[in-house]
């Protein structure tokens, strides 16, 4: 039986929706009715059990954006320390990787300029002793929504970008935000409609390089 979905439609938009950073429209305000849309669509991801333990926070009170960019940034500043040292010393000056350094300090800087941020989060907490199925399972329940959402936003001209920084400092945010201790922050995702709407496909190694057939490759 033949599918329903145009592939090449879906294909188009799988491999399109890029992290933007740097074209990310700071002047240009996101409706929330859009926001919801995009939120309306994630929901319908699977999750474990079917039980939909997700909450999505959605920011975009200019006081609020200010404090979660002071935060980001606070994580921020060292980890980008650490990567431009390490590009340093393995002398690597390409294009694309000064590419990502420059959108990366770019939204850092304007993160608080975003329209909407999204923080998606869970109504557990895992132990400090979770096992890897355990923590499979949480945030195997909430990471196929995030996807949604953000494929979602891209069909709709929206740009976004996944990150985790704040994390660092989760319980700033939580204190900012008024996120009980008993709730997750999975991720902040910078929302906003883009410059232009040129998206390719990166570039990536070969999938036949990654895939792996009935077990992992032995060494001879």
């Amino acid at each position: 039986m033949a599918s329903d979905i145009d592939v090449a439609t879906a294909d188009h938009l799988l491999t399109t929706t890029r992290a933007v950073r740097r074209r990310l429209d700071l002047t240009r305000p996101v409706p929330r009715p859009l926001v919801l849309e995009c939120l309306r669509a994630a929901i319908q991801a699977p999750t474990g059990g079917n039980v939909q333990r997700w909450r999505w926070l959605v920011v975009d009170d200019p006081d609020l954006k200010a404090g979660l960019a002071r935060v980001y940034r606070k994580a921020f500043e060292p980890y980008i320390e650490v990567q431009q040292r390490l590009v340093a010393e393995v002398g690597r000056t390409d294009r694309s990787t000064a590419a990502v350094i420059a959108s990366a300090l770019h939204l850092a800087e304007h993160l608080q300029d975003v329209p909407v941020l999204v923080i998606p989060c869970t109504l557990d907490r895992l132990p400090p002793d979770a096992s890897v199925a355990a923590a499979a399972s949480s945030y195997g329940s909430i990471l196929p929504a995030v996807w949604s959402y953000m494929l979602a936003a891209r069909a709709r001209g929206l740009g976004t970008a996944w990150t985790t920084l704040h994390l660092e400092h989760e319980q700033e945010a939580a204190e900012l935000l008024g996120i009980p201790p008993t709730v997750t922050q999975v991720a902040l995702i910078p929302t906003a409609f883009t410059v232009g709407d040129t998206f390719k496909p990166a570039t990536r190694r070969p999938v036949e390089e990654v895939t792996y057939w009935n077990g992992w490759p032995r060494r001879s």
